[in-house]
């Protein structure tokens, strides 16, 4: 690695800390039609508890408006449905959050573990501080070895992160929110990152598949090439634009998969 992107990274470490969530480039063009589950037509609009749980994103770090990052816009959003009354959130986001730290709130997180007993869905962000731990672990001598070893146990605790959620409440509708590239201005010249984090984005929409009741949304796209109009000042988080957009990906599985995330799971 040259001296220069050493030290670059290490600024940048130094800087943020661990607290990233995300990763890849690939262009996302949005199908024109989408095929919505109907309602019988003797549906009542229900009223929908959803919980949030994850890292920075789930915290909202960046929103200069602090209202809590996608998650009022999204609210709005779902609220506006004529099949939906009212939504509820309640919001779990830690800063800098990893795989293995929030498998331990949710053994330990009494809070946490009562609001997943009474909600409808749970939308979750995590992964990308575990991709980061891998930068600061093996900063001089970053090999792409390391990062498929790191994947292997992420997707273990995946898997139980996604089994500890269905034993506190069986019915529960699992959403899992894809990585985004907040890298394009930091560290143009490292093009692997690009693949890493489209291999972990791979493997989070695989384990999470395996699941009855269960949605994979994909971000990655909605930061392509706009990084000085949606993320905030340090050109990391998100800021309030982000955060809109990342409610609408949001929005669009929700509304198409809405009934099918709510049912009761046989």
């Amino acid at each position: 690695m040259p001296k220069w992107l050493f030290v670059t990274i290490s600024f940048f470490f130094t800087l943020y800390g661990c607290t990233w969530t995300g990763a890849t480039t690939h262009v996302f063009k949005e199908t024109s039609i989408v095929e919505k589950e109907e309602p019988p037509k003797d549906f009542i609009p229900k009223e929908v508890a959803i919980v949030a749980i994850g890292d920075s994103l789930t915290k909202g770090v960046g929103d200069r408006t602090n209202r809590g990052g996608y998650v009022p816009y999204l609210q709005q959003k779902l609220e506006s449905l004529k099949s939906v009354k009212e939504v509820t959130f309640e919001s779990f986001g830690v800063r800098g959050l990893r795989s293995d730290q929030l498998l331990k709130k949710l053994d330990k997180d009494k809070t946490m573990k009562n609001a997943l007993k009474e909600a409808d869905i749970v939308i979750i962000t995590i992964g990308g501080n575990d991709v980061m731990k891998v930068f600061q672990k093996h900063i001089t001598h970053l090999k792409l070895s390391y990062f498929e070893e790191a994947k292997v146990e992420y997707e273990k605790r995946l898997q139980k992160i996604i089994q500890h959620i269905r034993k506190e409440n069986k019915n529960i509708g699992i959403v899992l929110v894809g990585l985004y590239n907040p890298f394009h201005l930091w560290f143009s010249d490292i093009k692997e990152i690009d693949a890493i984090i489209r291999n972990w984005n791979e493997t989070g929409k695989r384990v999470i598949m395996q699941y009855p009741q269960t949605s994979f949304v994909s971000i990655e796209e909605v930061f392509y090439n706009k990084e000085d109009e949606l993320l905030y000042d340090d050109y990391f988080h998100p800021n309030e634009k982000g955060y809109a957009f990342i409610s609408e990906r949001l929005f669009y599985v929700l509304e198409k998969d809405l009934f099918h995330l709510t049912e009761n799971i046989e």
